[in-house]
C-alpha cells in the first residue's frame, strides 16, 4: 500500500520547526532527509526512522517495523502528533548518522 501525500504533508508540518527537511518520492513511499542525511521515511503511512540505541532510549515503547518486503527493521514513531518528540528524534539522528556519500 502506498503512503498518502496527506500523511506526508502532516508529518512535514510537524517538522516545520526544523530547517532543511526534504523528501523524495520513491515507489509510492517517501524518503525523509534532514540536512541531506537520510533519517527515515514514510512507508504505508507510518513514520519509520533509522534504528539507533539513543532513539530507543528516547522512545522506549517504540516498535521495530519492516518498511517493505526485504527491508531492514526501522523504529516506528508512534506519536507523530508530538512535534517536540519528532524534533528531538531528528536532531539526535542527525548527530549520530554518517553523512551521505557523494556519487562519483
Amino acid at each position: 500500500m502506498a503512503s498518502s501525500k496527506d500523511f506526508l504533508e502532516f508529518v512535514l508540518g510537524q517538522l516545520s520547526m526544523l530547517p532543511d527537511i526534504t523528501y523524495r518520492a520513491m515507489m509510492g513511499e517517501f524518503i525523509i532527509y534532514y540536512h541531506g542525511k537520510i533519517i527515515g521515511g514514510i512507508y504505508d503511512n507510518r513514520l519509520l526512522v533509522k534504528p539507533t540505541e539513543s532513539i530507543l532510549k528516547i522512545i522506549p515503547h517504540a516498535t521495530m517495523e519492516i518498511p517493505y518486503d526485504g527491508g531492514r527493521p526501522m523504529i516506528m514513531i508512534p506519536d507523530v502528533e508530538n512535534s517536540e518528540l519528532l524534533t528531538r528524534v531528528f536532531n539526535k539522528l542527525y548527530d549520530e548518522l554518517p553523512a551521505l556519500k557523494k556519487k562519483k
